[in-house]
């Protein structure tokens, strides 16, 4: 059974958890964990890139010369794509980039992400995760005294505001709840810091 450090708010360890083996402990399937980031990827994009075609821009829609005896190639229309301003071929417009995954894909993808994290030891389970005031050196130094070096996701049962305020200034550091994870987010944010209520949540949802 895949076990992670658990610390306090102090930073001190004072055992370990162990994770749910059906959570934590699969074979990650890389083929799933591409899917999902390509599909977050997509759904990110706001597809609002636009251009003007040749029958959109604004010219006159008069022939520039005669057709024959100017010794210069053939022109029917200033606008056209072949010329300086002119509109563009194929030109793109607004469009919806998102589509959807089915619901067991996107839980084998999370639990694909988590148990790649766990075999890496890149997980540390906090016994009560909270911050009393908004301090920022006091949550680096929890961070430090934790080993937490480089980046980290910090992860809450629920948005607490004093965690959320007290790591943003932080480099590397940012902060989710269990409810709004995704497999890009826990791929992109190294080592994952999370509170002992948020793990047990992870565990009941992605389980089944």
């Amino acid at each position: 059974m895949p076990k992670a450090k658990m610390v306090d708010m102090a930073g001190k360890q004072i055992g370990e958890y162990e994770l749910s083996e059906a959570v934590f402990g699969i074979e990650p399937n890389t083929a799933v964990l591409h899917s999902s980031v390509v599909n977050y990827l997509a759904n990110q994009r706001q597809g609002t890139q636009s251009a003007l075609t040749k029958g959109e821009v604004s010219y006159t829609t008069k022939k520039p010369w005669r057709q024959k005896g100017t010794g210069r190639a053939r022109a029917g229309y200033a606008g056209s794509p072949v010329w300086r301003h002119g509109g563009v071929a194929f030109a793109p417009k607004p469009r919806d980039y998102s589509y959807s995954l089915t619901k067991k894909t996107k839980r084998l993808a999370m639990r694909s992400a988590l148990s790649g994290k766990a075999a890496d030891n890149a997980i540390i389970v906090v016994d009560g995760l909270h911050m009393d005031e908004i301090k920022t050196k006091t949550f680096k130094g929890f961070l430090d005294a934790a080993g937490v070096a480089g980046k980290a996701l910090v992860i809450t049962e629920n948005v607490d505001e004093n965690v959320l305020k007290s790591a943003r200034n932080i480099e590397g550091v940012s902060v989710t709840t269990a409810t709004i994870l995704s497999p890009y987010t826990i791929l992109c944010g190294g080592t994952l810091v999370v509170d002992k209520a948020a793990v047990q949540k992870m565990e009941e949802v992605f389980s089944k």
